[in-house]
């Protein structure tokens, strides 16, 4: 570039003749109306032309090299269809779900946590367990309507941790009107005797294989209710108590084949509708009381085994019982159920 070049302007139009410079940078750029335009070296350019409203051209991109196996299939999805709305959806149904990830071998299988929102309402959840008198969070997030979310895995050595949880909700739907629901709050005691038996995974709406499924809230009704009224439920703790203490032993006692054993399951929840107002001494004593009524039914049935479902735990159920067939009922032989069948926390006893 020298003076009396003809040059226009890069980075706006108009041009002129170069008449001068200033230093190694700055060229001097004289118009038509003879001022004179300082202008550094790299926004002008030399042409042969009198138009300078030319507009600047911006630099061609480089293109990339594209590789001749590059198949436009492999790019990533980022299309999200909006969630679709069912007729009936719009109760609120959440379900937690336990699915062996082979069945065949439940004794060693791995399982697989689900929760399941079966409504139209987006669902925001934490799901947590229990340790001791405090709690452990295992996931939360955001479930869209009627899907299924995988939560977590686990093998059996994990079950005690999940002996109690809780499923926390919050749902609502968007850009759009909708009625609220109130939030929920549901804890569940998962019975691990159920991991180590096949036929507790029962077929079901939600998957392909069987599962093991507890629900948190069913059209709009949560599992156990936020609001307690403690008189109302102490009344019908002391009528259940009185009236229903024999409907286990009666149960499993129908159900069972000739050479079945009489399965009893101890369990506070599954004798009781609720425990409230219940101290821990008063739910061990109704414990034991069902023990020996089952133990007086059958005490003249000579050959009749008994599982008596207790549970792990700290183990005092299981000493309780200990201390009854070793001081009333001294000719029972007993001993630890099957493993496979019953998990840990059962005992097997034989009648004399």
């Amino acid at each position: 570039m020298k003076i009396g070049d003809k040059v226009r302007f890069l980075s706006e139009t108009g041009g002129g003749i170069v008449a001068g410079f200033q230093g190694k940078n700055i060229v001097l750029v004289e118009d038509e109306d003879g001022f004179q335009i300082p202008v550094r070296v790299n926004d002008v350019v030399v042409i042969d032309t009198d138009d300078y409203d030319v507009k600047p051209v911006a630099p061609a991109a480089k293109t990339k090299n594209i590789d001749e196996d590059y198949d436009p299939a492999d790019r990533p999805i980022t299309f999200h269809a909006e969630p679709e709305e069912r007729k009936g959806g719009d109760v609120l149904s959440v379900y937690l779900a336990f699915v062996p990830i082979n069945s065949k071998e439940i004794s060693s299988a791995k399982f697989e946590t689900y929760l399941v929102n079966d409504s139209n309402y987006y669902v925001y959840y934490t799901y947590m367990s229990a340790e001791g008198t405090s709690w452990r969070l295992r996931s939360i997030g955001e479930i869209e309507p009627n899907t299924k979310l995988f939560i977590e895995e686990f093998d059996h050595d994990l079950l005690n941790e999940l002996e109690r949880v809780t499923v926390q909700l919050i749902s609502y739907k968007r850009d759009k009107n909708f009625l609220i629901k109130p939030a929920v709050d549901a804890q569940i005691r998962i019975d691990a005797v159920k991991f180590y038996k096949l036929h507790t995974f029962q077929e079901n709406d939600f998957f392909e294989q069987p599962a093991l499924i507890y629900t948190v809230i069913e059209n709009d009704t949560p599992v156990r209710p936020l609001v307690i009224d403690a008189k109302k439920l102490k009344q019908e703790m002391a009528r259940k108590a009185s009236v229903d203490v024999k409907r286990p032993v009666v149960q499993q006692a129908r159900k069972r084949g000739k050479d079945e054993p009489v399965v009893v399951d101890l369990h506070a929840d599954e004798l009781l509708d609720t425990t409230a107002g219940m101290s821990a001494s008063d739910i061990l004593n109704h414990q034991l009381e069902v023990f020996r009524k089952t133990m007086e039914q059958y005490k003249g049935k000579q050959g009749v085994k008994i599982i008596f479902i207790h549970g792990k735990g700290e183990g005092v159920l299981r000493h309780a019982i200990v201390h009854e067939l070793n001081y009333r009922y001294k000719n029972c032989p007993y001993q630890d159920a099957s493993f496979q069948e019953y998990g840990y926390g059962a005992t097997q006893v034989t009648i004399k």
